[in-house]
């Protein structure tokens, strides 16, 4: 294989994938740089960086805090590439940035992918931009060679699930140099309605759901890494989830709350950011680990 065909997923993806969600600039871009080596040090495979938006409607109150804190000090659009290149100096896991619409069109589509891919993203969310839509960023996520990551909710009907599955596939799978399929990113599955938050349990229909999309996309004959996210704060959860055969689990708002909690002690807060990141991923060197709540969201 050239290094060409190398996607940046695969490593990522070898295991059950923790994908880590924090708001860019919270407190500080300099800040969230040290806040993603703690996550990456405890085992992180994928760094999500929120963009911090003034109407997040997609967030809970715990990310909608973190979003005010970035913006109130003083957070541009071009902190969270800065933001991205500090991770990439220091890891090459894959950095995905989560953003609204609107910052996208603001910066110019193709200025904003551009922009992204020469920081070191290997991947863009929309988190309100319908599938229906996704014309107007197609050719900036080709172009620039960064994975366009789709959201399917327990609420998405199975004719939507195979219309995202197809648009994901249309801009993530391609044949590499080699002759080989590059897979780029992975689809997001929203585990409950609603906005992003803690949850002291997960609902029944998450496990349907994976189940609903692995099945159509089996039919298809797309193959991409399913990552569950909303509401995944402790260890048993996440396992739970994999055992109900997805690919990776996304933790934002437990990441955020403990943030918030030891802002005033940064040593701290960064060895409980490890701690967690360390605990919520032990399992997965456990072959027949009891299910436990050792990670928690209490912070």
């Amino acid at each position: 294989m050239r290094d060409t065909d190398i996607n940046p997923f695969n490593k990522a993806f070898e295991k059950p994938a923790f994908v880590s969600y924090i708001v860019a600039g919270d407190p500080s871009p300099a800040e969230s740089i040290e806040t993603a080596k703690a996550l990456i040090d405890g085992g992180a495979d994928v760094i999500e960086l929120g963009f911090p938006f003034s109407d997040p409607v997609g967030d809970g109150p715990v990310i909608q805090r973190a979003d005010t804190r970035a913006l109130d000090a003083g957070f541009k659009t071009g902190d969270i590439f800065r933001v991205a290149e500090g991770i990439r100096e220091y890891s090459d896991v894959p950095v995905v940035i989560m953003t609204y619409l609107n910052p996208v069109v603001t910066t110019g589509t193709d200025l904003f992918y551009k922009t992204a891919k020469e920081s070191g993203v290997n991947g863009i969310l929309i988190v309100d931009m319908p599938v229906e839509e996704s014309d107007i960023i197609t050719d900036a996520a080709k172009r620039y060679d960064l994975a366009q990551i789709f959201l399917i909710s327990t609420n998405t009907s199975e004719e939507r699930i195979a219309g995202i599955l197809q648009a994901s596939a249309e801009i993530n799978i391609s044949s590499g140099n080699s002759g080989s399929t590059i897979t780029r990113g992975f689809v997001y599955l929203v585990s409950s309605p609603g906005v992003t938050g803690a949850r002291d349990s997960l609902s029944h229909d998450v496990f349907s759901l994976i189940s609903k999309v692995r099945q159509i996309s089996d039919e298809l004959g797309i193959s991409m890494p399913l990552a569950v996210g909303f509401g995944i704060a402790r260890r048993s959860q996440a396992e739970d989830i994999i055992n109900a055969g997805a690919d990776g689990f996304i933790v934002g708002s437990a990441i955020v709350k403990i943030i918030e909690k030891y802002s005033d002690d940064i040593n701290l807060q960064r060895a409980m950011i490890r701690k967690f990141a360390e605990e919520i991923t032990e399992f997965r060197s456990l072959p027949e680990s009891p299910a436990s709540d050792a990670a928690d969201d209490s912070g």
